[in-house]
């Protein structure tokens, strides 16, 4: 599935085929949940009855680089 819009830009995005099942504002919610995680982290969509139900984020942090965050790469 190929956006018809660059990413960055402002407004609607055009797909080259229609959602199955995911709603416009869940696909932005996961996209927003991707973004908060730092350099190494999971997504998880959660289905349940035929329909996302869940976002789940785990957020990891590398133990070779000190106690420095997960934000900092």
């Amino acid at each position: 599935m190929s956006l018809a819009r660059a990413r960055g830009t402002k407004g609607n995005l055009a797909l080259s085929e229609p959602l199955v099942l995911l709603t416009p504002d869940q696909v932005l919610q996961v996209d927003r949940a991707l973004a908060s995680l730092g350099p190494f982290g999971e997504v998880r969509l959660v289905k349940v009855k035929g329909q996302l139900r869940f976002i789940q984020k785990l957020d990891s942090r590398d133990l070779l680089r000190g106690n420095r965050g997960s934000d900092e790469a």
